[in-house]
């Protein structure tokens, strides 16, 4: 097999191919002009959408060429695959804003420089297409029946499957005509919910062509236990960082459990797999090797140096030294604490618990902190207790906890 797709399978980035035989001859012979899409239903990606990004370097790094396509026009309509009811419709105008937000977010990630890398639009040859011309000239091409027997049709055809997004593959496969066309693109890559659509568009090109083109799809990521990858309690852990902080970014990954420590590694880092190894081997230090995932990634997504303040932050929070300037961080009135400031209107008004109730109930199960003067936390139990100036460290400062891993740096202004 070919080195760049052993290197792939290796770090977890294979699932199905429609004929690695021949696809390895392929990338044998020269550099392969490959695209991933995605569609621009929000202002920022989220991590668990960079996975195809990550597999995208991989190969431009092995001499391959990539394409990121922006699904300025597939967004319109909706892409049916893992949902179980139909998107959003959002304003032209909307996709638009989320199409240029999400070009800089990836030409961050990878760099376009117009050959190795570059992004391509599909709103471009999409939005103006006559409906009647390409009813005749590619819908003649896809077999209804074959259609339904994907997955995400089958799947969606029982809670309820609109016209509009029946129309999705159709146009995805168009998009790999299209990128066949103008750029001699031969390669597509992306989840395994996105399976179906890749093989159609193989076939449309084969059939309007007579070219062979290929598809490589991924496992999708979930958790050890199950769980969607790169999800929260606060919520999604978005690329975007006034939606998700460094700091939050970077505790994400800290807070991995051990089970899913080596195949983040190989799939959201860039360590050799050899140093992955060591760093994984039995009797390792998890924890170093968390710190060290974490600070990887973060310094990927956000640079070196917010990379090193979330880690000296984290190092602060959990009594390793460090700069707590680097903490998610509150400024409260010092009139409160000198009143005395209850402590469910504290826990709830940092934003660690979004509710009073919640903030309760944290408290009544021993799960809430508040450092003393010294800086060294106590449980607080007692949802009337009132936190007073002399909790405040000599800088007016405080340590609040949720939980185990959740830390805010209070400072009375």
């Amino acid at each position: 097999m070919n080195r760049a797709l052993e290197n792939l399978k290796a770090r977890g980035f294979y699932a199905q191919c429609t004929d690695p035989d021949s696809l390895s001859k392929l990338m044998d012979t020269g550099p392969v002009v490959f695209y991933v899409g995605c569609d621009p239903t929000g202002t920022s990606l989220h991590i668990g959408h960079m996975v195809p990004f990550f597999a995208y370097r991989h190969l431009r790094d092995a001499g391959h060429k990539g394409i990121a396509l922006l699904g300025g026009g597939t967004a319109r309509i909706g892409d049916p695959s893992g949902k179980n009811e139909i998107r959003k419709m959002l304003s032209y105008e909307e996709l638009d804003r989320n199409t240029e937000s999400i070009r800089k977010q990836l030409d961050r990630f990878l760099g376009f420089d117009g050959d190795s890398a570059r992004s391509a639009n599909n709103r471009d040859w999409l939005a103006n297409l006559n409906y009647i011309d390409f009813l005749r000239d590619i819908g003649s091409h896809f077999s209804v029946n074959r259609m339904l027997g994907f997955e995400a049709y089958r799947i969606r055809m029982e809670t309820g499957l609109s016209f509009i997004e029946f129309n999705y593959q159709l146009l995805q496969s168009y998009d790999f005509l299209e990128l066949y066309r103008r750029y001699g693109c031969a390669l597509q890559i992306g989840g395994d919910d996105q399976w179906g659509n890749i093989v159609a568009g193989t076939d449309l090109i084969r059939r309007v062509e007579g070219a062979e083109t290929f598809g490589l799809t991924f496992p999708l990521v979930t958790t050890a236990d199950g769980k969607k990858m790169g999800k929260t309690e606060k919520g999604a852990v978005f690329l975007d960082r006034d939606l998700c902080s460094p700091y939050d970014f970077f505790q994400y990954w800290r807070n991995v459990q051990d089970a899913d420590l080596k195949r983040f590694l190989l799939m959201f880092t860039f360590l050799p797999i050899d140093e992955i190894e060591t760093l994984t081997e039995k009797g390792a230090n998890p924890n170093e090797a968390k710190e060290r995932l974490a600070w990887e990634v973060t310094a990927l997504i956000h640079g070196k140096d917010e990379a090193g303040k979330a880690l000296s932050g984290a190092q602060a929070a959990f009594g390793g030294g460090g700069d707590r300037s680097a903490m998610p961080t509150a400024e409260m009135g010092r009139a409160k604490f000198e009143a005395g400031y209850n402590i469910v209107d504290l826990f709830t008004e940092t934003g660690l618990c979004p509710t009073k109730s919640e903030a309760r109930r944290l408290l009544q199960q021993g799960g809430a902190f508040v450092s003393d003067r010294n800086g060294t936390l106590e449980s607080v139990s007692d949802p009337a207790a009132r936190i007073g100036t002399d909790r405040l460290d000599k800088t007016g400062e405080l340590i609040l906890r949720a939980g185990k891993k959740r830390y805010c740096r209070v400072i009375a202004v």
